[in-house]
């Protein structure tokens, strides 16, 4: 073999060789969290626990099982969801801001209900989920069971009083055909936030939190995200962009004290199938930090986005696990230690 081949397969090699190294230490700089994940063998309910599953389960059966497919193709469906959630939020006390907008000759609207904060004319922190379903699914696992968890945090949070504002949002129109869009319900949220220079400090989108599997294997991910992410399907994922990877440490090390439900994290690149499919992309496109919680459906669940993401496949017990958990979590990015 030609000297000069045999230098350039070396060169070839060595270049491999600290490629993958860098690699290696770039994906541990990611998805290194603090804390220590609770371990599979999960405890039985505690008695609150069990309260928060029947609420949980009557608002995803509600949603995606009495009113069903709801967005701009269902409009009747789509109003009763917003008045389901207005309702409720009303019921605890909150007074409901409606942010309507036109979409091809109908009207949709985001709804928002505000915890004060101790801090008045300070930071807020926005706990958001959005509630219509994508074209052809009742979607309870995508996105009821986002939104109930929302409406439990809200009721779990009254009368706490942290230094930042919590605003609970429910977003329209995140499905296909408006996720990216100008339509979009969080995107036009933000937007209209940051035009009026609301100091965000944080944004949590709750985004299909209600499938879960203990079978090795349920779970698959995109490269190179296996080879640090485990195999089986049980846990709740923060998921942050590069430039929120404080926020996703923080959020993992509040849920890891208390949480009773797997976990993982990671502040990964934006452009990575799946990091940025939610609302918290809206908040991402206008410079305020945000993170995903998430069962990271679209690798997870069999019913994602078809006719069988039926109420009775959500999980009630884990998702009623991931709210009491959440509430830590919640406090701590509202400014509370």
């Amino acid at each position: 073999m030609p000297r000069f081949v045999m230098v350039t397969l070396r060169i070839l090699a060595l270049l491999v060789a600290v490629t993958g190294t860098l690699v290696v230490v770039a994906m541990i700089w990611m998805t290194r969290m603090p804390g220590r994940s609770h371990g599979s063998d999960l405890p039985p309910l505690r008695e609150e626990e069990s309260v928060l599953r029947e609420r949980i389960e009557t608002h995803v059966r509600v949603l995606a099982g009495e009113i069903g497919e709801r967005n701009v193709f269902h409009p009747g469906e789509l109003r009763s969801a917003r008045d389901y959630l207005a309702r409720t939020l009303a019921d605890l006390g909150y007074d409901v801001r409606i942010q309507a907008f036109p979409v091809g000759g109908l009207t949709v609207a985001n709804l928002e209900a505000i915890l004060p904060g101790s801090d008045p004319g300070g930071e807020s922190l926005v706990v958001g989920a959005h509630y219509d379903s994508a074209p052809g699914t009742p979607g309870a696992n995508d996105n009821a069971s986002g939104a109930a968890v929302v409406l439990e945090l809200a009721r779990l949070l009254r009368g706490a009083s942290p230094p930042r504002e919590i605003r609970f949002v429910f977003f329209v129109n995140e499905e296909p055909p408006f996720f990216g869009t100008p339509d979009m319900g969080s995107l036009r949220y933000a937007r209209a936030a940051r035009d009026r220079k609301d100091r965000i400090a944080a944004m949590i989108s709750v985004e299909t939190v209600g499938c879960y599997s203990e079978a090795p294997g349920s779970q698959k991910y995109p490269f190179p995200l296996r080879s640090v992410y485990p195999s089986t399907g049980n846990f709740i994922a923060f998921v942050g962009n590069l430039g929120s990877r404080a926020l996703v440490r923080t959020a993992v090390a509040a849920f890891r004290r208390e949480g009773r439900l797997p976990s993982q994290g990671g502040a990964l690149p934006g452009s990575l199938p799946g990091v940025g499919r939610s609302d918290h992309w809206a908040f991402w496109e206008t410079d305020y930090p945000a993170i995903m919680i998430t069962d990271t459906a679209p690798f997870r669940d069999p019913a994602y986005h078809g006719r069988e993401d039926l109420p009775a496949n959500a999980d009630g017990a884990r998702m009623a696990r991931l709210a009491a958990g959440l509430v830590p979590v919640v406090l701590r990015l509202a400014g509370r230690d």
